[in-house]
């Protein structure tokens, strides 16, 4: 089974530059890290008294995509994975995040462009883990 992404550099790049300038405008308005399970951790945990921005930047992360869904050009997406092995990929992401403290987008968008050591290993170990995952699922099993 072929499982090759198409390569998409100018969407990729439009797309990297958003998350990039999202982040600094969070930061910059709000001193805030863009760190999307730390954002919607403190949006569904105890009480920390600043949930409506984290509502908001929650809300438009599922906004954006189908905003662009019903004006943009039709997007062809494929899962070719069944859903126990979704279930199992992100309840070990969930756990991942807990264990680093962050996901990727804290660590990898914010960790990374501040030269925290501690966002880098948290990144490497992240890019680490999720290549020996896909030559597992794609060669191994």
């Amino acid at each position: 089974m072929d499982y090759a992404t198409p390569f998409t550099p100018v969407t990729a790049l439009i797309g990297g530059g958003l998350i990039g300038l999202s982040a600094v405008i969070l930061m910059a308005a709000n001193g805030r890290i863009a760190g999307i399970s730390g954002i919607a951790g403190g949006l569904i945990g105890p009480g920390t008294g600043d949930r409506a921005w984290r509502a908001a930047f929650i809300a438009g992360l599922i906004a954006a995509p189908l905003i662009y869904m019903a004006f943009g050009p039709a997007i062809e997406i494929a899962v070719p994975a069944s859903t126990p092995l979704l279930i199992a990929a992100g309840l070990l992401v969930g756990i991942g995040t807990q264990m680093g403290s962050g996901c990727t987008s804290g660590h990898g968008v914010c960790g990374i462009s501040r030269l925290s050591p501690r966002g880098i290993a948290a990144t490497a170990t992240f890019m680490a883990t999720g290549a020996i995952a896909v030559f597992l699922v794609r060669h191994v099993f």
